[in-house]
């Protein structure tokens, strides 16, 4: 007896709605599927100089006590991160990647039918999953054409029902970072008991004749700003993807109810003993962001040379479009042919541009080398 659908009339409705997650092709299916003997992703943003040595070694000596559960709150980890940031520690909660974060954040602050939550277009897809699990409405507004932060635009969707702003900062898909001042002047803007979130997981690599890191993120003036939220992830310089592991720096108060209602160990003990030595890794993230500085400035030539137009980037990845390339599905097609994998950005409503994660100088060659192959009206 068939029992694929019978419990198909208990399941919620919103559920019903979703369609599951299709992730990009990994490098082994890409290997088997063109016959090819070596594939570099330049797909989802990560590290280009792979995991930290000392995080490989703090995993190799934890592994043994795998079997063990966390301390429960990770108390180690929280102080750790709260004296990176010099930050009270009542303020930090650590998560399961950043997603648990923005997951909690729509579970604690917004009511379901009566909320709503606003964010630029397009914006980063759990923003849009977990508002619709929620049962919490998402007000959008387009970026401007050039990618650029329409702040006045956002604000005019913000209501006394809007429980959360969110804004990615630098942004995904474009690499814009928005500025201290323009946020700041938004959150001021917000009704009394709306948040506004920044998610900063690309902050890092804003760059340095910008000011880097210092000059764009909030978290020097939370204390300023009782309604702002950050958001970061040990996914990108810290180069722990795979770990799973990431935090948020909040007001105290929700701080604390975010606490009572997350899962009691979704940071597993390996996951938290190589977030302290990462997040002390201070060698090992000054030459991340070094290697992802030449490697942008690397790609943006590379793909003005070929005649794209490249969006100015404060993260660790370029998005680009070509005047010939309306479609990029045709030109991602050839890429991955010759053992390259990025990312088309026709889920973000983008179908003529690709997103390239900044790779190591070898890795941007190759894909620039491929890219003038693919690229329309290019010589097979």
């Amino acid at each position: 007896m068939s029992g694929t659908s019978s419990f198909t009339p208990y399941i919620s409705p919103v559920v019903r709605q979703f369609e599951p997650y299709v992730a990009g092709r990994s490098i082994a299916e890409i290997k088997e599927a063109f016959g090819l003997e070596r594939v570099i992703k330049l797909a989802s943003n990560e590290n280009p100089l792979g995991c930290s040595p000392r995080v490989q070694e703090v995993l190799r000596e934890q592994a043994a006590l795998a079997f063990r559960y966390p301390q429960a709150g990770n108390p180690r980890l929280v102080q750790a991160i709260a004296a990176h940031h010099g930050v009270d520690p009542a303020r930090v909660i650590t998560s399961d990647g950043s997603d648990e974060v923005i997951d909690l954040l729509f579970r604690v602050c917004a009511r379901p039918g009566v909320h709503n939550v606003v964010a630029f277009k397009p914006c980063f897809g759990i923003y849009t999953t977990q508002a619709r699990f929620a049962g919490v409405e998402l007000r959008q507004t387009p970026l401007n054409p050039d990618f650029t932060m329409d702040f006045d635009a956002l604000l005019r969707l913000v209501d006394k029902n809007t429980a959360m702003v969110f804004v990615t900062s630098p942004d995904n898909p474009s690499g814009r970072a928005a500025s201290r001042e323009s946020l700041a002047r938004l959150a001021g803007a917000l009704p009394e008991h709306c948040m506004l979130v920044v998610d900063e997981a690309y902050i890092d690599f804003v760059r340095a004749e910008r000011g880097g890191e210092a000059a764009f993120t909030m978290i020097p003036v939370l204390d300023e700003h009782p309604n702002v939220a950050v958001v970061r992830t040990f996914s990108k310089s810290r180069s722990m993807a795979g770990v799973r592991l990431g935090y948020g720096i909040l007001p105290g108060d929700l701080a604390s109810y975010l606490w009572r209602v997350r899962l009691p160990f979704s940071v597993s003990l390996l996951a938290e003993e190589a977030g302290i030595v990462a997040i002390n890794d201070d060698a090992f993230h000054a030459e991340t962001l070094r290697v992802v500085e030449e490697g942008r400035r690397q790609l943006e030539a590379g793909l003005t040379a070929l005649g794209c137009t490249v969006t100015p980037s404060d993260a660790n990845f370029i998005c680009f479009s070509h005047p010939a390339m309306n479609d990029a599905a045709a030109v991602n097609d050839k890429l991955l042919r010759q053992g390259v994998i990025v990312r088309g950005l026709a889920s973000y409503g983008l179908p003529d541009h690709i997103r390239v994660s900044v790779g190591t100088a070898e890795e941007n060659s190759l894909f620039l080398d491929a890219l003038a192959g693919a690229l329309p009206g290019a010589q097979a």
